[in-house]
């Protein structure tokens, strides 16, 4: 295509809401266009991005045998009554866009997506010879940020890689936990990115331990504490 009938609009200046170099430069070259606040429109520069990153993903998690799926974004209250995560998700921590439909029925629009997956895993795994099952999905996640921020990087609609596995036990957890490190490194060492694997807070999703794997900025929210030999 010719880059003349492509829709490519670039800006002069840099927006006066736009605060980092990379929600300026992403504005301003015409890849991103604002809908409301944290909402953003993909256009076909960004789109051809998202598809080459999401390609990287899609390697490294099947060369780990890990199975793609596709999970509803419109998730059932009961699901998350069930896992008692509804009142923590709605109210207290209340990032979870919630609502009511035609049949009076309390549905919400998934920020993550255990509930769900737990649920196929109930009705489908009949037996341990099944296990261990290592699913994974690229999926519009919704979080209704306080305060959106940093372009694409504090959103309230965006698009995250999630993986979900079941095992028989602790030994089989911990060689797919290895296996994550390891192609979790390979995506970023692939795409050019100076990073840290950390210990990190597992927050409202609990669990026993958390490894965030965080891009070294500049820009950010977070500050990491770590040394170049690891230890």
């Amino acid at each position: 295509m010719r880059l003349s009938q492509m829709l490519f609009v670039t800006l002069r200046d840099d927006p006066a809401d736009a605060e980092i170099p990379s929600h300026k430069l992403l504005l301003r070259a015409g890849y991103i266009r604002r809908i409301g606040s944290g909402v953003y429109a993909y256009l076909p520069l960004m789109w051809r991005v998202l598809q080459k990153v999401s390609q990287i993903v899609r390697e490294e998690m099947n060369a780990t045998g890990a199975q793609e799926c596709l999970l509803p974004q419109l998730q059932p209250a009961e699901l998350w009554q069930e896992s008692g995560r509804w009142d923590t998700y709605t109210k207290a921590e209340g990032i979870m866009f919630s609502l009511v439909d035609r049949r009076e029925q309390q549905l919400g629009l998934g920020p993550t997506h255990e509930e769900v997956i737990t649920t196929v895993a109930r009705d489908m795994i009949r037996s341990y010879r099944q296990l261990p099952l290592h699913l994974y999905q690229i999926q519009t996640k919704f979080r209704d940020e306080i305060r959106p921020r940093f372009g694409l990087m504090r959103g309230r609609e965006f698009i995250m890689k999630d993986g979900y596995s079941f095992h028989a036990d602790e030994e089989s957890l911990q060689k797919i936990y290895r296996e994550m490190y390891t192609a979790y490194s390979n995506m970023l060492r692939r795409s050019g990115l100076a990073f840290r694997a950390v210990e990190a807070d597992s927050g409202a999703i609990g669990g026993s331990g958390s490894t965030e794997f965080m891009v070294l900025a500049d820009a950010g929210e977070d500050e990491v504490l770590y040394t170049e030999d690891g230890k």
